[in-house]
């Protein structure tokens, strides 16, 4: 199916490729203004480029870039006199070397040029923590294992670099993380004083005490005749290693500096042979002294917030699942030290996104999943009853809180408005838009809310998008859009997985939650636990019963698909029932047994089955079974479900479905540089004409077109 005439940028892949998009908010120390990060497709239109807009946080006013390079800016934090950091790998213009890697910049509050304020070899991986009264930043970066001081782990990368070597030699587990491979270089939090940094321009003659510290640390491969390693630039403040020798650890689950920023307060893994655990601890940011103030065996304790004044420090703590049930995520707070824990929100039948203190430190503002919504709640810490603040359509991300008024800063989204910066009265609840570069474009067709009961009893819902006309007189096409995760719900946008773009082309939509999702309770979680393909299968089709009786839809003429999880359900529907005309079926789990081995962290997801419950959800078994044409996607850099998982689908469709002359009515979507999401600008257009083409064929009745530049 070709594009329709561009009505709207949904009704045009290059249209709505080229929408600017906000994906980042941060609110100045004073509350006053908000930096945005917008992304927008390149000139080239083969990537997005990043950059930082400042608006007024009470919705007036106008947008202002702040930033403008080719390579873009990200990860914003402020100080606490109100500049801005961010990370990029922009070009510094006092570093020696051709070298481009991300390194943390400052943009100075009273105006003026953004600096860099570090130049680490191997980069920065992002500011990890700032704090609210002083100077204090502990940022993320990775340093090989054999590195004593910053020049040892510069002499040794540029000896990797001169040798050509890329090989890592692992001694731990895991090796790999959703689309890149870990080491050789191991996480590290680094302390920053900027009350240190130079106002000076840089001298170019080695400072005496770094030369010192090179000099004392040389690389194992210097010789006596070799130069010395380069000193860290004199008139930058020097990073201070709070976690030497991490091996995986630093790796954390979330950290936070306390006001004064004298303490770090991080969520460190534990190594372990099977699932890793995260317990929490208190590092001195001035000396490194480490202590645990919480931890315990078969728990894990994350995000740790910390209160306005520094007095209270509020956690996740969450049980390890095991195959019998999944474990609640419980809201704690305790004092700084770990000493007179509590638990909050007792009955509150969520689970925590994101969770900070008001500036009164009697409450956390919380978002959490709710219903196919994600609303934002406050959490008394005193054992009262959660108050939800908030009562719309829509999903809230990326909180703030004014530290003046309570207000929350966030960016608000839902499947008929991309992501968009909010403001929230603390009191009322009232929500005001924030101006914005990337305005959110007009929705097309209309959203509805529908339910069902299942066989069970139990409730299920869902949202449906229809196109515009769809009648009884002219019923529009059903396409079943299965979520990942499993633990996820279909409550905000997604730039990636857009039904807007079907329901353009005519098709409604069905996006619902079957058993296994989140917001509606840890009963509703376990209807479908250790047993995937039971109760969110048969929920699946409940709703799609309950849908197909509506006038608008076209119940002869329906699709399924799904990603990850998503793409598992796919197969499982493909290989047990033959009511869908097509099924796309993305970046999938075909076989558990295998997929269990071979996934990057296989220590949780062998951990939530046990051999019953992966024998009995394979989809695999059914292969004899299936009858419909499939679509089958993936790419070669996912490591969360490696491309086995298709190449043995693949591979087995052909072998049992194959025509004696090897067509087939199947097709193998293969990408070999992408991830699990496929995020590449071309190749999201190349994903989504693939896909239209292919269930333009089968539920259409159109002629197959090969898609562009497919070849």
């Amino acid at each position: 199916m070709t594009d329709a005439t561009p009505s709207t940028p949904f009704h045009s892949l290059d249209s709505y490729i080229a929408l600017p998009r906000v994906d980042g908010v941060a609110l100045s120390p004073d509350g006053e203004r908000v930096v945005l990060t917008v992304a927008t497709l390149s000139s080239d239109r083969t990537r997005y480029e990043r950059a930082l807009w400042e608006v007024p946080a009470h919705g007036d006013g106008a947008p202002r870039r702040l930033t403008r390079s080719a390579k873009g800016e990200s990860g914003v934090a402020f100080t606490a006199s109100g500049d801005a950091l961010f990370v990029s790998s922009r070009p510094d213009a006092e570093a020696d070397g051709e070298d481009e890697v991300v390194q943390l910049w400052l943009l100075p509050a009273r105006g003026g040029e953004a600096r860099p304020i570090t130049r680490l070899a191997g980069g920065v991986s992002g500011v990890a923590a700032t704090a609210l009264s002083s100077d204090a930043v502990v940022l993320a970066a990775d340093l090989l294992p054999g590195s004593n001081s910053l020049e040892d782990d510069a002499a040794a990368l540029a000896e990797r670099k001169k040798r050509t070597v890329k090989a890592i030699l692992h001694e731990t587990y895991p090796v790999r993380y959703w689309d890149h491979d870990l080491g050789p270089a191991e996480p590290h939090l680094l302390a920053l004083d900027l009350a240190e940094l130079a106002d000076a321009l840089p001298d170019r003659a080695p400072d005496a005490a770094a030369a010192a510290a090179a000099a004392t640390h040389p690389s194992p491969e210097q010789s006596d005749d070799d130069a010395a390693p380069t000193p860290y630039p004199a008139h930058l403040p020097r990073p201070r290693d709070l976690t030497p020798q991490p091996g995986r650890s630093a790796d954390t689950a979330g950290q936070a500096l306390t006001p004064n920023g004298r303490t770090l307060i991080a969520a460190v893994k534990v190594p372990s042979r099977g699932l890793p655990r995260y317990e929490l601890v208190s590092i001195d940011v001035a000396t490194g002294e480490r202590r645990t103030i919480l931890g315990e065996e078969g728990v894990q304790y994350e995000f740790p917030t910390i209160s306005h004044d520094g007095t209270l420090l509020a956690y996740l703590r969450v049980p390890v699942s095991t195959p019998a049930g999944p474990s609640d995520h419980e809201l704690w707070v305790s004092d700084l030290d770990g000493g007179n824990p509590r638990r909050i929100a007792v009955g509150w039948d969520h689970w925590p996104a994101e969770f900070l203190f008001a500036p009164d430190g009697e409450s956390l503002i919380v978002s959490a999943d709710h219903d196919g919504r994600g609303p934002v709640f406050r959490a008394p810490l005193d054992g009262g009853p959660v108050v939800r603040l908030v009562d719309d359509h829509f999903a809230y991300a990326n909180l703030s809180v004014d530290a003046r008024t309570g207000d929350v800063i966030a960016l608000r989204s839902s499947w008929q408005s991309a992501p968009h910066p909010v403001r929230i009265d603390a009191r009322t609840g009232a929500v005001t838009e924030l101006a914005t570069p990337a305005a959110p474009p007009a929705p097309v067709g209309d959203m509805v809310e529908v339910e069902t009961t299942a066989e069970d009893g139990a409730r299920v819902r869902g949202w449906l998008l229809t196109p515009e006309g769809a009648s009884a007189e002219s019923p529009a096409p059903l396409l079943l859009w299965i979520h990942g995760g499993p633990l996820n719900s279909w409550n905000a946008w997604s730039w990636r997985w857009a039904p807007q773009l079907a329901v353009a082309r005519g098709y409604a939509v069905l996006l619902p939650d079957p058993a296994l999702s989140t917001g509606y309770g840890l009963d509703f979680i376990a209807r479908g636990w250790n047993s995937w393909s039971e109760k969110p299968y048969t929920d699946l089709m409940a709703i799609t019963d309950a849908v197909e009786q509506r006038p608008e839809i076209d119940e002869s003429r329906t699709a399924a698909m799904g990603g990850s999880f998503g793409g598992y359900m796919a197969n499982w529907v493909a290989g047990h029932t033959d009511r869908f005309r097509a099924i796309v079926s993305h970046a999938s789990l075909w076989a558990l047994d295998q997929f269990g081995g071979t996934t990057d962290n296989s220590a949780y997801w062998m951990s939530i089955f046990d051999e019953k419950g992966l024998a009995e959800n394979s989809p695999h078994h059914a292969i004899d079974d299936i009858v419909t044409p499939m679509l089958v996607i993936h790419g070669d850099r996912d490591y969360r479900v490696p491309i086995g998982e298709s190449l043995r689908l693949w591979s087995e469709l052909n072998a049992r479905h194959a025509e004696d002359d090897g067509s087939t009515v199947h097709r193998f979507l293969f990408f070999p540089d992408e991830n699990h999401w496929v995020l590449k600008p071309q190749h999201a257009i190349v994903w989504y004409e693939t896909v239209f083409a292919f269930l333009g064929q089968h539920v259409l009745g159109e002629e197959w077109a090969r898609p562009r530049n497919i070849g």
